[in-house]
């Protein structure tokens, strides 16, 4: 078990939770943050460094620490994907890993690993393809940037650390993202599938992920990518129609692919609302992780 991890993208959903994880275990966190006065109240107990992301981290950032967990990317979809937003999104993945690296590969001791956060989008858009860990990199923006977004953190490799590839999907949480945006129209009873529906939607519950998390941090077998999903894959009609069987709530109303492309231009909507990832957590399982919530209706119960 790690004694002290160092903690990059601390401040978001995952990142709080896994601080606060590690804290209840008596784990010592450190973390990488824009600012120091914003990120203290969110991490209680942390030890804070201040970091742009776009040179490597202070040294003393490393002191003691066992194994680091890179979090950071800003969000996929907080803005409409202008050029500008592209590049964004690629510096606060790409080029802040190959800074984080760079750090990395100054020190004189070296931690034991770096568990990276990538993104089910690697696979691209595959339709009914069962895919599994060991799948090909598939086409578009969002696999191209996951793609580069891995390569970067695969350079650790070279300097000795044990490499962890988290392929996450949309991760279900009381306490924001993608289920706290949706949750307010499928109250009121105006919730619905999205296009066609047909699309495969891989999910997994804030727990998992962050026990999937520790899993990697702990396990010095686990190596390589690894899908963060549920093992049960639904479409984007079926996670529908169990949302609002939970909530109790009708599911008739359907937001059509032609008003998203309007909404968000046409390769931001095909790419992050329309496209298809029926990934299996395969090597996931193998490595031995059990997960807490695998069906997504308790899951949903439990959570809402």
């Amino acid at each position: 078990m790690a004694e002290k991890v160092l903690i990059a993208g601390a401040t978001g959903l995952l990142g709080t939770a896994l601080a606060a994880s590690c804290a209840r275990d008596r784990i010592t966190v450190a973390a990488l943050v824009r600012d120091v006065a914003r990120a203290a109240p969110k991490l209680p107990g942390a030890t804070l460094h201040a970091w742009d992301g776009k040179a490597a981290p202070p040294a003393a950032a490393f002191d003691g620490v066992d194994v680091v967990v890179n979090l950071s990317g800003e969000s996929i979809g907080g803005k409409r994907w202008s050029d500008a937003q592209k590049r964004r999104l690629r510096q606060s993945r790409v080029d802040l890993t190959r800074a984080l690296v760079d750090g990395l590969r100054a020190l004189e001791r070296r931690p034991r690993a770096l568990v990276q956060a990538s993104g089910i989008a690697f696979y691209g858009d595959r339709g009914d393809d069962v895919l599994t860990e060991t799948s090909t990199v598939g086409t578009g923006f969002l696999a191209e940037l996951a793609r580069d977004w891995e390569a970067e953190a695969q350079k650790a490799n070279e300097l000795g650390l044990r490499v962890v590839l988290l392929r996450s999907g949309l991760v279900l949480a009381r306490e924001g993202g993608f289920l706290a945006k949706i949750l307010p129209p499928f109250r009121l009873g105006v919730g619905g599938h999205i296009g066609t529906g047909k699309q495969w939607l891989p999910w997994i519950h804030l727990e998992d992920e962050i026990a999937l998390i520790r899993h990697a941090m702990a396990t010095d077998s686990v190596t390589g990518p690894l899908n963060a999903v549920a093992p049960e894959p639904v479409t984007n009609a079926e996670f529908t129609t169990v949302l609002g069987r939970v909530l109790h709530r009708p599911t008739v109303m359907a937001v059509p692919a032609f008003a998203l492309r309007l909404a968000l231009g046409g390769e931001m909507a095909e790419q992050l609302m329309l496209a298809s990832q029926r990934a299996m957590p395969v090597c996931t399982l193998d490595s031995g992780f059990t997960y807490r919530h695998p069906l997504l209706e308790p899951a949903l119960k439990q959570l809402v």
